[in-house]
């Protein structure tokens, strides 16, 4: 049974993503049809950047009292729930709600589901379940997004097939995780464990600063290619073809997870550093490409900004764990999603009311800068921890 309870899981994790990655292709279609703008995009966003880190800073222990198996199936629920008001999306209301719905379905999934795998992984596959706690957000933000743009553009009923196709995958999950081994008994607590845990000890304070810069440089990003992917991909780069619109976003997304592991050649300090230069200059590379509306050169350069992301965020992570004890990793985890998603939510908020005058490749243009910024005070002010051996710890996806 641990077998079936480790596929289930593991599967519904990655269903998950995909289904808060689903809609995202849709995005031009929805401007061109029901009259969205820019800022509505954007908005789309910022809600589900809130919805992902209310769900883990409030909920993203309630598993540890009311079991695995509640939980997920509450993913699945919001999930759900989302997919079946994008069945009618007639204006901003219904993305922006769903939006909302798969934020929170997702961050639940990246406490509980993801402790359910490791729960359910059988001692032979433990290196497995590490890394499809690390890897499957991402391949699940990919699948969906590719799956849902190849029906949209060939598939009849574009704004309707994906969320149903979704939703099947979505009730067998639930099928599975419902004959899976529970692996948590039903404890009390429940209320103390809706508050939020936050801690930075006093070894890390020098750290975190930089930290945070890089954080919010690299996930605003995310939150670029979320909200305006496929405008980038019609407006900029002279595709209506809303698979080219979900290639557009994984070409960022998926390749974050190749440079996490690069991390094993370099020190946290110099992760940041030459993680943060890479990221900066692929930016450039990124403004030429789309000025040029060259495609191909588009997708390249936004795959080696992702894996300069994967580096920078892993060297960073790593900085903020190295001196501190096992017992206060959950607290300093706790404020680096916090810093994270906060990180992608308020610029995309900001460049929503900028998008009123600003045309895309402007908004790209400022968050060039805003890289180039953090790229400057990570090259100034970073410093190594005391002690560097700390182990790459599990990160998500800025989607």
């Amino acid at each position: 049974m641990k077998y079936f309870g480790f596929i289930a899981s593991s599967v519904s994790f990655m269903a998950i993503f995909a289904a808060s990655a689903t809609p995202i292709p849709l995005y031009d279609i929805y401007r061109r049809s029901d009259g969205l703008s820019y800022s509505d995009l954007s908005l789309t966003a910022v809600v589900y950047f809130v919805g992902a880190v209310t769900a883990l800073l409030f909920f993203g222990r309630i598993s540890n009292h009311l079991g695995r198996k509640p939980v997920t199936l509450l993913s699945f629920a919001l999930a759900a729930v989302a997919c079946v008001i994008f069945l009618d999306v007639d204006s901003a209301t219904p993305l922006i709600i769903g939006r909302l719905l798969l934020g929170l379905s997702c961050g639940l999934a990246s406490s509980t589901v993801t402790s359910y795998i490791v729960d359910n992984a059988p001692p032979a596959l433990h290196w497995l379940a590490a890394a499809i706690v690390s890897c499957g957000g991402m391949i699940g933000l990919t699948l969906g997004a590719l799956a849902s743009g190849s029906l949209a553009e060939y598939g009849p009923y574009p704004e309707i097939l994906c969320y149903l196709v979704i939703l099947v995958v979505l009730a067998i999950c639930t099928v599975l995780v419902m004959f899976s081994p529970e692996t948590v008994k039903r404890t009390p607590g429940i209320l103390a464990s809706l508050r939020p845990r936050f801690s930075m000890p006093h070894a890390d304070r020098r750290l975190y600063p930089v930290a945070a810069c890089t954080f919010v440089a690299t996930w605003a990003l995310g939150g670029f290619y979320q909200a305006f992917g496929p405008s980038i991909a019609a407006d900029q780069l002279g595709s209506q073809n809303a698979l080219t619109a979900a290639l557009v976003f994984s070409s960022f997304m998926l390749p974050s997870a190749v440079g996490g592991p690069l991390n094993k050649f370099l020190t946290p300090v110099n992760a940041q550093r030459i993680g943060m230069i890479s990221f900066t200059l692929a930016l450039g590379a990124i403004l030429l490409s789309l000025k040029m509306s060259a495609i191909f050169l588009f997708l390249t350069t936004s795959a080696l900004a992702g894996i300069a992301q994967g580096v920078t965020l892993t060297g960073s992570i790593r900085s903020l764990l190295a001196d501190i004890a096992p017992q206060e990793r959950a607290g300093v985890l706790s404020l680096i999603y916090a810093t994270s998603y906060t990180g992608a939510a308020i610029p995309s908020f900001i460049s929503g009311q900028l998008s009123h005058f600003m045309n895309l490749f402007q908004l790209a243009v400022c968050y060039a800068f805003l890289a180039g910024v953090g790229c400057l005070i990570t090259l100034l002010f970073a410093r190594s921890p005391h002690h560097e051996d700390v182990m790459t710890p599990v990160t998500h996806s800025s989607s």
